[in-house]
């Protein structure tokens, strides 16, 4: 199970204050912009986010974690927040990122723009073959059953999804823009397409197979162009996979900041009966968020040799390992791409979770309900997968190499 630890320092946390003020965390007179405000449990909510607006532009509120994000312009504007006794604390917006290998970044844009070339000459995609990730975690073997991750919803949480590619548009049931909504959710990265089609590519003549290649796949973009994104777009994606009931989240992104928020809307959907898999890091150092919280289950990557990949993070968070060094999958438009990062390796966790899903539970019924739990997901997955290095889990490969054919037996 997710090893708990105590963290001796703790980023933007909430702190004690005197009533009459809030905890202005991160922020001076310099240094104003885009703030999360979060509301007291006392707050009434409707007058309190009014008084606010009279200070600062409003641009979301999330009822998730009772907090607004707001544009303040002046010293003057985050003083007037910070003395209403509404307020429990103000702190800066964090940044997350795709957690995919600096070194692959280049590489990546030019094959694309090759694929896509090849594409406008011709429209025939490439002959279907299993990526070796796929064939690694034993899912052919589980589809031979006829499990295939029908109707298992899952939330890609994101740069969006490829709205055109012919590998992943039948398996596309909906989604959302958290950052700008009019704009939809279409993929202008090429990441979320590539975590995409990990999970769910389609079975068919061409381009890739997913690990359970018949999973309804919902585009949560959060993340920009770039491949970053603002916490608070994070914590309304998680609220809008509550929202429609999806089962499963993939979240191959994160910060080294720890977040209060964000680590209670992780929550949040746990208890909602989501499954949250996200990516442990590629900075070969510590856990980052929201991987390092006890509700995720943290990933880390292995290449085909099953060594842990030099540039994966590490230590006691790590739950499970998963391939992630050069897997090829779908990408942006109507490409395909050769990634590396902890980014690859959570998908293939979330297509075994997903093959799981569709398995009896049996004896993992722990609370006598007659379906899958998140905490009787993650038991099984951990029970099941292939231990690796020292016996028994430990801070490089958790409790080892997801095994979707073991998950489901």
């Amino acid at each position: 199970m997710k090893k708990y630890i105590i963290f001796s320092i703790f980023l933007l946390t909430f702190s004690l204050v005197v009533p009459a003020f809030a905890a202005v965390q991160n922020s001076t007179p310099e240094n104003i912009g885009r703030k999360v405000i979060v509301w007291r449990e006392s707050a009434d909510i409707t007058r309190a986010r009014a008084s606010a607006r009279s200070h600062a532009t409003e641009l979301k509120y999330l009822p998730l974690v009772r907090a607004s994000v707001v544009e303040v312009t002046s010293s003057a504007e985050l003083a007037a927040l910070s003395a209403s006794p509404d307020v429990a604390s103000i702190s800066d917006d964090p940044i997350a990122t795709i957690m995919l290998v600096d070194r692959d970044r280049e590489r990546v844009i030019h094959e694309s723009a090759r694929a896509s070339a090849r594409n406008r000459r011709n429209a025939t995609p490439p002959p279907q073959s299993i990526p070796w990730g796929i064939t690694d975690i034993n899912a052919p073997a589980v589809w031979s059953g006829g499990n295939t991750g029908d109707p298992i919803k899952v939330g890609v949480i994101d740069t969006g999804i490829s709205s055109s590619h012919p590998d992943l548009i039948a398996n596309i049931k909906g989604g959302v823009n958290t950052i700008k909504p009019s704009r939809g959710w279409n993929d202008d990265n090429g990441h979320g397409s590539h975590v995409a089609g990990t999970i769910a590519a389609l079975n068919n003549t061409h381009g890739v197979v997913g690990g359970a290649p018949q999973a309804d796949l919902y585009a949560i973009k959060v993340l920009n162009s770039a491949g970053s994104g603002y916490y608070s777009d994070i914590i309304e994606g998680l609220q809008w996979a509550i929202n429609n009931n999806l089962q499963v989240v993939n979240m191959s992104l994160g910060g080294t900041t720890d977040y209060q928020p964000l680590h209670d809307a992780i929550t949040a959907a746990r208890n909602a009966g989501i499954l949250v898999v996200a990516a442990a890091g590629n900075s070969g150092g510590s856990v980052i968020y929201p991987a390092a919280y006890p509700e995720a289950v943290a990933v880390s990557a292995l290449d085909s040799s099953h060594a842990l990949a030099s540039w994966s993070s590490r230590g006691p968070e790590v739950d499970l390992s998963a391939p992630g060094v050069s897997v090829y999958s779908t990408y942006k438009g109507t490409g395909y791409a050769t990634l590396s990062g902890t980014s690859m390796a959570t998908p293939h966790v979330v297509a075994s979770a997903v093959l799981l899903l569709n398995s009896p539970i049996g004896s993992y019924d722990t609370n006598g309900n007659g379906h899958w739990d998140p905490s009787e997901e993650v038991q099984k997955l951990e029970d099941t997968a292939t231990d690796l290095g020292a016996s028994g889990p430990d801070s490089l490969f958790g409790f080892g190499l997801v095994n979707a054919l073991a998950a489901v037996q």
